[in-house]
Parts: structure tokens; C-alpha cells; sequence
């Protein structure tokens, strides 16, 4: 397991392309830049974090939606085109796959 080693994923990379809403020492949290629905990273380069990585993770995500979104969603970890990193997306529930997310005005 490598922690941010940008030349084995784009994960690693962890480029600053899309709005990032959230980082610590364990994830960052940013609109993924293909499906523009907030997504968490978790740092370590490692598909398989454990229960309570993933609750930690979930609930960052948890926390920028409900503050910068509010809608209701779900967690998609189906980790499609970089399998071997994991990360995470926030699913709005009434929308279709991928489509555009509204932000809350503040």
C-alpha cells in the first residue's frame, strides 16, 4: 500500500481540477470530474478499507452534502474506472445516473 503516489493513479494524484469541498489527514472529498456528483478518496492507495475507515469516509461525504447539497442520496462505491483505489460517490436518489446535481445557495 503507497500513500499519494502520483505515478501510480489519478487518485494519488489527487489534482485540484474540479471544486474540492473537504480534506484531512485521511480523505479528501471533491465533484468527481465525470459525473459531477461529490466523491470521496480516501488517501492510501488501497481498494479495501476497513469498516471503520469506510464509516469515517461516509460520513464526511455525509456531512458535505448535507451542507452543500441537501438532497437526499446514496453511497456508490462501485469503484468502475479505478478499481484498484478506493473512493466513493454521492448519488442524488431522484436523479438519473450522472445527472447534473444542484448545490445549495447559501
Amino acid at each position: 500500500m503507497v500513500a499519494f503516489d502520483p505515478s501510480v493513479c489519478d487518485l494519488c494524484e489527487a489534482a485540484k481540477m474540479t471544486e474540492w469541498y473537504f480534506e484531512d489527514d485521511v480523505c479528501w472529498i471533491a465533484e468527481c470530474e465525470f459525473c459531477a456528483v461529490p466523491m470521496v478518496v480516501w488517501k492510501l492507495h488501497d481498494p479495501a478499507p476497513s469498516e471503520e475507515i469506510k464509516a469515517l469516509l461516509h460520513g464526511h461525504l455525509a456531512d458535505v452534502v448535507a451542507e452543500r447539497f441537501g438532497w437526499e442520496y446514496y453511497v456508490d462505491d462501485n469503484m468502475r474506472n479505478i478499481p484498484d483505489h478506493y473512493h466513493a460517490h454521492a448519488r442524488r436518489r431522484d436523479a438519473f445516473f450522472g445527472g447534473a446535481v444542484a448545490r445549495r445557495v447559501p
